[in-house]
């Protein structure tokens, strides 16, 4: 029975007055038919918001494969705490086919499924999917900053429905429409949801830059309308988007993807082409010493600082010349008279 019919005081069956036995003071008791509670005077429990009629019953099962870290298991843990229409599995070996996922969807009764995927202990790969029939992408996770990890100052009510907040360029590309689709109908909390609350006080962002989609969660402060970050934190680069279920053709290819493999062949190419050439370097080096030097006669640099000098006379003067000489006996005699002078003064 619907909440909205639940009365006080009863069940709302069977009928709706009883017998009252009435004791006289003889003794003998007489039954006296008596309404237990007037229809007029009835009061109805108002239901509460959270428990109207649930019609979108959307279910997501989020769990992973073996082989994940600790970092990952608490993302998982932080979206199931975000998401109150989850549902949580065992991990799933790793030699199973992605197939047996939808048989696991089935038995949970869930129809979408976040699949997250382990490879060799460093690469974390997130499959989202609509489960039987498909579509569902692939991607591979970066940067991932848990909610204990941040430590942001945000905080917002356990089981609230959050906004959905998507970049303008979702709707300019085919591909991040259908991706968008996807986002709303496993992210967004079904209305009415048994464990949901009837606050919205958060938004899950979805942003795009450099070819990626940044996903961030926000606190919305009711002083001022203000934004706060809570976490988690992560980067999905999309690989590829698939027609079915974990599989199937491929509808879109990411031609700007790179696999991690890739990257760090790179960087170990790079590393090494640098230690070559610092290898070429000293081989020179040595090659340059081994080599035999050569005595140059004459060092070209001598003549930098060479200066031309004055030009002298062919024929050198021993004796002076007469206006020289004339000057030279008026100099003595002038002299002969002032010394004189003092001696006399003397």
């Amino acid at each position: 029975m619907s909440a909205l019919k639940r009365k006080r005081g009863g069940n709302g069956k069977g009928p709706k007055t009883a017998k009252k036995v009435k004791i006289v003071e003889n003794g003998s008791q007489k039954q006296k038919d008596t309404p237990v509670e007037d229809p007029k005077n009835e009061y109805n429990v108002p239901a509460p918001v959270s428990m109207g009629k649930w019609t979108n019953k959307e279910r997501v099962l989020v769990f992973s494969s073996r082989g994940i870290n600790f970092r990952t298991r608490h993302l998982m843990q932080d979206l199931r705490t975000m998401m109150p229409h989850t549902k949580a599995d065992t991990k799933m070996d790793r030699k199973d086919k992605l197939f047996v996922v939808n048989e696991v969807c089935e038995i949970k009764n869930c129809n979408k499924c976040i699949f997250f995927e382990a490879k060799k202990k460093q690469d974390l790969y997130m499959w989202i999917s609509n489960v039987p029939h498909g579509p569902s992408a692939k991607f591979l996770v970066q940067n991932i900053h848990t909610l204990a990890e941040l430590k942001m100052t945000g905080n917002c009510l356990k089981g609230s429905r959050p906004l959905l907040s998507f970049d303008p360029k979702f709707d300019k590309e085919p591909h991040y429409a259908l991706l968008k689709e996807l986002f709303i109908q496993i992210f967004s909390t079904p209305q009415y949801h048994p464990r949901s609350q009837p606050f919205v006080d958060h938004v899950f962002s979805f942003t795009i830059a450099d070819n990626r989609i940044w996903f961030r969660n926000y606190q919305i402060i009711e002083e001022d309308a203000s934004l706060v970050e809570i976490g988690p934190r992560f980067v999905l680069n999309l690989i590829k988007i698939f027609q079915g279920s974990f599989g199937g053709p491929t509808l879109y290819e990411n031609p700007h993807f790179q696999s991690p493999n890739m990257h760090r062949r790179m960087i170990r190419l790079a590393t090494a082409a640098k230690l070559r050439e610092k290898q070429m370097v000293k081989e020179l080096q040595k090659m340059k010493k081994l080599e035999e030097k050569e005595v140059v006669s004459q060092d070209v640099t001598d003549d930098v600082f060479a200066t031309p000098s004055e030009e002298k006379p062919v024929e050198v003067e021993h004796e002076a010349p007469p206006l020289m000489k004339m000057k030279k006996k008026k100099k003595d005699k002038e002299f002969k008279r002032q010394r004189m002078r003092k001696v006399m003064k003397l």
